[in-house]
């Protein structure tokens, strides 16, 4: 079977999944005036790729597919604790386990797979929930999806999603929007080059301003998304 079919269905932004509640801070940037139209709105979408999911979710993607494809249970389980360690905003952690159990509940009955199912009782054993990237890696595996597809859909599936919530946090008109999608595919495709290889010695490093702004965002005086 073709594999483009089940990675469009797994990176695709409307997976009933809650992406549609978070915006990973980015409703504090536009409160604040930091973001408040089509040019800073590219600007955070294009920062917080390459200098941010780049050093962290992009990289437990890359590597919960590589773990996934040698069985390696121990090397997942410690993946999605250091997933967990990174994420220091509590709306931004709770908003990646959330989005992680509801992914694994579908994709669990959508394509059974012995070793995933496996991963996923040892963290009910510990009372433990799996992160989104860590999921998305392991079903991608799953599916049979090959690396570079997968962090190509998954940059996509995140650059659309802050796409969707600039247009209408900003507000921004939908050409607008898809105009700065369409600008940032050489980036994505570049971004998802470099992913292939992790370095495991930068995981977690990352704007500092970004965790600042989600953390801001739990106090905001008025809030549309959950983050």
């Amino acid at each position: 079977m073709n594999k483009l079919i089940p990675l469009l269905q797994l990176s695709d932004p409307a997976l009933p999944i809650g992406g549609f509640s978070h915006s990973a801070g980015l409703e504090t940037y536009v409160q604040y005036g930091i973001v408040s139209n089509k040019e800073t709105a590219k600007e955070f979408i294009t920062q917080q790729l390459s200098q941010n999911i780049f050093y962290t979710d992009a990289a437990f993607v890359s590597s919960a597919h590589d773990a996934a494809e040698k069985k390696d249970l121990q090397s997942l389980l410690q993946l999605n604790e250091e997933c967990t360690a990174i994420k220091l905003p509590k709306e931004m952690r709770q908003a990646s386990q959330k989005m992680g159990v509801r992914l694994s509940k579908l994709f669990s009955s959508l394509c059974s797979n012995g070793f995933a199912n496996e991963f996923i009782n040892a963290l009910n054993e510990n009372n433990d929930s799996v992160h989104y990237p860590v999921a998305f890696g392991l079903y991608a595996c799953s599916l049979g999806i090959s690396k570079i597809e997968m962090l190509t859909g998954f940059y996509y599936n995140a650059a659309a999603g802050m796409v969707t919530n600039s247009v209408k946090l900003i507000p921004l008109g939908q050409k607008d929007g898809q105009e700065i999608l369409f600008s940032l595919h050489s980036l994505i495709d570049d971004l998802a080059k470099k992913s292939l290889l992790p370095n495991k010695e930068l995981i977690g490093v990352c704007c500092t301003g970004f965790d600042i702004r989600c953390m801001q965002h739990e106090r905001l005086y008025s809030r549309l998304y959950m983050s």
